[in-house]
């Protein structure tokens, strides 16, 4: 009797450890399984301008951008634009039909839904708004423009978004190359001072500025890069018009959003009510231009290259 006890247990044991093992047999498919779909999925990541990380499921497909400098890149790189900056003046006969969503200081948050968007570029001052956009299933990344390098940096973003690091690349590349060609081995630096402005209001570009950065590539002094920082516009200065006589530049740039004429015609109107702007040498010399607005009123995008040339002819003028 005390055998077939012993003989049942065995056999009752031998069936629990065969039903454990099946089990875990059937898990582990599962778990394979689980892992393959894992792999599946594609995970693009990027670091936009903010140095936050940004995650996607899958690549984005449409963009929309608040300046006109991330729309270029983002044509250059052959991306499907479902949203495009409010433009103030002549649109290409491609972008007619694109919805303008405002820009970054009056976005169009009704039209920027109807363009709806898998990726908004934005500057970093749009950052109060993120979380309304995203909710809507647009994920907004960050770009700047305050110097030749950020172009670069967002040109090399767009590119990751779009899975066109090469094409990226070599737009990089070329103008990294113009940069490098820039012979300054027989000039001295031209005395330069940028003005930044609108009627009434003037402010000087500093070298932490776009126009600032450009200056210096092109072989100038910035006579204003230690005047202190606007708090609301780190890029920009008040102007001291005893330091600007004091250093006397050579050379004087005027950088405007809206009618060149006009703005050059009010600045001449402010240095006639302080005499001592006749004697600086770039006023008695002729030396004081309006800087296209497409390429210094607003980021170039890929066209930073020919604002650098700008910059270079300007400068030669005193030469």
């Amino acid at each position: 009797m005390g055998n077939t006890i012993k003989l049942s247990i065995c056999m009752l044991l031998l069936l629990v450890l065969t039903a454990c093992g099946k089990a875990a047999g059937e898990e582990s498919p599962a778990k394979e399984t689980d892992k393959g779909e894992e792999e599946e999925v594609t995970l693009l990541e990027v670091t936009d301008a903010s140095g936050e990380k940004v995650a996607f499921d899958e690549a984005p497909e449409t963009f929309a951008a608040l300046n006109s400098g991330d729309l270029d890149v983002l044509l250059a790189l052959g991306a499907n634009v479902t949203g495009r900056p409010t433009a103030s003046g002549p649109v290409a006969d491609e972008l007619k039909e694109v919805i303008e969503i405002g820009n970054l200081h009056q976005p169009n948050f009704e039209k920027i839904a109807e363009a709806h968007p898998d990726v908004l570029a934005a500057s970093m001052g749009f950052q109060r708004h993120a979380e309304n956009i995203e909710r809507q299933g647009t994920k907004v990344v960050y770009t700047k423009a305050d110097s030749v390098a950020d172009i670069q940096g967002t040109i090399e973003l767009f590119g990751q978004l779009l899975q066109k690091e090469t094409e990226a690349e070599e737009i990089n590349n070329a103008i990294t190359e113009k940069v490098n060609s820039i012979d300054l081995s027989n000039s001295e630096p031209t005395r330069t001072l940028l003005v930044y402005g609108a009627p009434g209001t003037y402010l000087a570009a500093l070298p932490n500025s776009l126009s600032g950065d450009l200056l210096e590539l092109a072989g100038g002094e910035n006579i204003a890069s230690d005047f202190p920082q606007e708090e609301s516009y780190p890029q920009y200065a008040s102007l001291s018009v005893e330091k600007i006589i004091e250093r006397n530049p050579e050379m004087v740039m005027l950088i405007t959003h809206g009618d060149p004429d006009a703005v050059k015609e009010a600045f001449e109107g402010e240095m006639e009510k302080n005499a001592a702007w006749k004697n600086l040498d770039a006023v008695k010399n002729g030396n004081v231009v309006v800087l296209p607005s497409h390429l210094f009123g607003t980021n170039p995008g890929t066209n930073v290259t020919e604002a650098l040339d700008v910059m270079i002819e300007s400068l030669e003028k005193v030469q």
